[in-house]
């Protein structure tokens, strides 16, 4: 027996405490050399190691390492995988079979489609027809999904919601939109005036810019996920007047309603009309797929599996891999959601970008700084990567990990071979421009050493080069920490490799 599987079986007798008297139990799981024992119920085996529920708890064995004995003990040459996916109903009904039947073709598998809702979907080898996995899913609310995972009724949760007690794969993002019927007059809602309209402090259409009617709250039930994350947002209950089941039954209802107001995702709007969002100084909010994938609108969701701290079948493993390919971002582009596969701009297509900047200059930035800019924009492209940083800290936040590692494949693949990358630094407006220019370079360097890190072994000219322009080109207002945190950013820019003056 190896000496990590004794070490791993010693390991789980000695912190489960003093052992238990084992009652008769449906498998035993002995060591090769017959030194350890553990019985159980045996809750999953996904050919390489076996979930147990012991007297111990839960524990994963390798299989290699251990004879198994009993009526329940699996068939080793050809197990059936079982991954049961729970979780927030809309995008999950669309978005799982989606993703699963690309992944059943780009593994070359046959699928078998579910008849009815409470059927799995089978992953059929089709040189043996036999049955290599069943995929189902269950809506379920987060509260009820977070138990199933935990008490291993459930592989993965799908989710818009994070839980520091699971790990994350982010799948794909969907954009919160303010909609209303397609009749009301107000073109566009600043997000001061809709966070205080969803928590009641609006009630008047006259005090948005709109007519003297009432205003009517549509919202959904308040464990729903869209509603759970606007409530931490804004750090109170949504006040909605109006309650529905699902986002369908929302949009319906706004839609036919002239003086109704609510907030979901853009991948549920229906026949709703997507009312246009301003920040507080009037900046345009749009949910452009790049704004989107950059982080430039601030009113998104991730949609994500949530998995548990316990190895999973296989098959689970490789979905989970599959998520960052294109053929599965294709997928997630057809349920609606925006995906997180490339999106490019040429900078000059942004004009909006460049108003504000003119338009944003504090004195202290000068002329001679904004002319070195435009002059950077002419030819380049603005890629959607885009990199922020937790709080208060040099740290980057989750989802610009993700990016990071997204990056580093592109580059590592020759995506982008033939162009000319920047990693261009900016902050907010606080302090002096002397300052803040100096912090937007230090942040675009700690980008830059994060993908150096991760990129052993490539040479210096694949990395990018770095620019910094400190406060000069504000994405949103300044005077709401919300803006000044979307103003703290690196974007990732390319240029053609054979324009002058562009080598690292």
């Amino acid at each position: 027996m190896k000496a990590s599987i004794r070490a791993a079986m010693l390991a789980a007798l000695v912190f489960s405490g003093l052992a238990k008297a084992a009652a008769a139990q449906d498998v035993t799981l002995t060591s090769r050399d017959g030194a350890l024992a553990i019985s159980g119920q045996l809750q999953g085996y996904d050919g390489e190691f076996y979930r147990i529920d012991s007297a111990y708890g839960l524990l994963t064995v390798d299989a290699q390492g251990v004879i198994c004995d009993g009526p329940a003990c699996p068939d080793l040459t050809a197990p059936k995988a079982v991954i049961r996916i729970v979780g927030t109903a809309q995008p999950g009904q669309t978005l799982v079979p989606e993703l699963v039947a690309a992944f059943a073709r780009s593994r070359g598998l046959a699928l078998q489609v579910a008849a009815t809702p409470d059927q799995p979907t089978r992953l059929i080898d089709p040189a043996t027809d036999k049955v290599l996995a069943e995929f189902s899913f269950a809506p379920m609310t987060f509260a009820e999904a977070r138990d199933a995972l935990i008490a291993g009724r459930a592989e993965l949760i799908l989710s818009a919601s994070q839980d520091p007690a699971f790990g994350n794969r982010t799948i794909g993002l969907d954009p919160l939109v303010a909609i209303t019927a397609p009749d009301n007059p107000v073109p566009a809602i600043s997000t001061a005036d809709l966070a205080r309209a969803l928590t009641g402090d609006v009630r008047n259409w006259a005090e948005m810019g709109g007519p003297d009617m009432p205003l009517v709250l549509h919202g959904l039930a308040e464990e729903a996920d869209l509603n759970r994350a606007l409530a931490a947002r804004l750090g109170r209950k949504i006040a909605a007047t109006v309650v529905h089941g699902t986002p369908q039954e929302l949009a319906l209802a706004v839609a036919r309603d002239p003086w109704a107001l609510a907030v979901t995702g853009r991948s549920a709007t229906g026949e709703a009309r997507i009312v246009g969002l301003t920040d507080s100084c009037g900046f345009p909010l749009s949910p452009s797929p790049l704004a989107v994938k950059a982080e430039d609108y601030p009113l998104t969701l991730p949609v994500s599996f949530l998995t548990p701290r316990r190895r999973l079948p296989l098959i689970a493993r490789e979905l989970l891999e599959f998520l960052s390919l294109p053929q599965a971002q294709a997928a997630v582009e057809q349920a609606g959601l925006v995906g997180r596969g490339l999106t490019r701009q040429p900078m000059t297509d942004d004009g909006l970008r460049l108003i504000n900047a003119i338009q944003g200059a504090g004195e202290e930035t000068s002329l001679a700084e904004l002319k070195r800019l435009v002059d950077l924009m002419a030819g380049a492209d603005r890629l959607s990567y885009t990199f922020r940083f937790q709080d208060g800290s040099t740290e980057l936040d989750a989802p610009s990990r993700d990016t990071l590692a997204d990056l580093a494949q592109m580059i590592g693949s020759g995506v982008l071979a033939g162009e000319s990358l920047l990693l261009v630094g900016f902050s907010d407006g606080s302090g002096s421009a002397a300052a803040n220019l100096e912090l937007s370079q230090d942040r675009a360097t700690q980008v830059l050493t994060a993908l150096t890190a991760m990129m052993q072994g490539e040479t210096q000219a694949t990395l990018p080069a770095l620019e910094a322009f400190g406060e000069a080109l504000p994405m949103a207002c300044d005077q709401t920490a919300a803006g000044r945190r979307l103003n703290r950013r690196v974007e990732v820019w390319a240029l053609p490799a054979a324009r002058p003056g562009n080598e690292p």
